[in-house]
C-alpha cells in the first residue's frame, strides 16, 4: 500500500484505530482520521507517528452533510486524490425494545450509522470516479444479517449498509472502484462494552454465543479491512465479510 493516501472514519478507538494503525503498517503513504472525538484522534495520529509514519486528524461528524464535504475536500485538497476508504464511524444506540425505542433516538442512530455511510460514499465515489478508482470497506456487522432484540434501529442501520453497499459496488464496479463491507461479531471495543455495561450475565451470555469461545479483537477486524482495500482482493466487490467467530454460522 506505498503512497497510498486512506480515510478511516470513527478512527479514534476501536476498530478504527486498530485499522488506521493496520493500514500505516502496509505503508500507506497518509492515514486521515476523521471523528468528533479528537483527544482519541490524536492520539491515534501519534502513534501513527511514532511509528515513522504520517498522518492527520480532522474533526468531523458523519451525520453532517456540510462537514463530510468539507473533510473530503480537505483531502483532497491536501493529497491530491484517495485510495482507500473505511467508513467505520457508528453508535450502538440505546436498548429499548422496538416499541420503547424514541423518535429522537430512531433518528440519530439512522443519521450516523446510515446516512453517515451514504454521505462519506457519495463523496468518496465522487473522486474516485474523477482519478479512476479505488476501494471502500463500509463497516456493517453481524447485525446486518440476523436480528438482535433490544437494539432495532442498530439492526436496521447495519442491515441497511449491506444493502448500500451491494447497490453501490453494482453501480461502479465498471469504473475500478471496489465497495465491500466488514461484519463484525463480538469485538472487545470500547462500543461492546458499552453495550454490556457492566453486566457479568450479559457478556456470559455472548461469550456462549462464541463458537470460538472468545471475543474477537479490534485488530482481527482491522486485518479483514485492509484485506479488502488492498489488490489481494482485486476480484472483490458487494461483498459483506463476516468476522464473528462463527456466531451466524450456528
Amino acid at each position: 500500500m506505498k503512497d497510498k493516501i486512506v480515510l478511516v472514519t470513527g478512527g479514534s478507538s476501536g476498530i478504527g484505530k486498530a485499522a488506521a494503525l493496520a493500514f500505516h503498517r502496509e505503508g500507506a503513504k497518509v492515514i486521515v482520521v476523521a471523528d468528533v472525538n479528537e483527544a482519541g484522534l490524536n492520539e491515534t495520529v501519534q502513534e501513527i507517528k511514532k511509528g515513522g509514519g504520517t498522518a492527520e486528524f480532522i474533526r468531523a461528524d458523519v451525520s453532517k452533510a456540510d462537514e463530510v464535504e468539507k473533510l473530503m475536500a480537505k483531502i483532497v485538497k491536501t493529497y491530491g486524490r484517495l485510495d482507500y476508504a473505511f467508513n467505520n464511524a457508528g453508535i450502538e444506540g440505546v436498548a429499548a425494545p422496538t416499541a420503547g425505542l424514541s423518535e429522537a433516538d430512531w433518528d440519530r442512530i439512522i443519521a450516523v450509522n446510515l446516512k453517515g455511510v451514504w454521505l462519506c460514499m457519495k463523496h468518496e465515489i465522487d473522486q474516485m470516479l474523477k482519478q479512476g478508482g479505488g476501494a471502500i470497506v463500509n463497516m456493517s456487522s453481524v447485525a446486518g444479517w440476523i436480528g438482535i432484540r433490544g437494539y432495532g434501529a442498530y439492526v436496521a442501520t447495519k442491515h441497511g449498509v449491506i444493502g448500500l453497499t451491494k447497490t453501490a459496488a453494482l453501480e461502479y464496479a465498471p469504473a475500478g472502484i471496489r465497495i465491500n463491507a466488514v461484519c463484525p461479531g463480538a469485538i472487545r471495543t470500547p462500543l461492546l462494552d458499552r453495550m454490556i455495561g457492566g453486566n457479568e450475565q450479559i457478556e456470559k451470555w455472548l461469550l456462549s454465543q462464541e463458537p470460538v469461545g472468545r471475543f474477537g479483537s479490534p485488530e482481527e477486524v482491522a486485518q479483514a479491512v485492509v484485506w479488502l482495500c488492498s489488490d489481494k482482493a482485486s476480484f472483490v466487490t458487494g461483498h459483506s465479510l463476516v468476522v464473528d467467530g462463527g456466531v451466524i454460522a450456528q
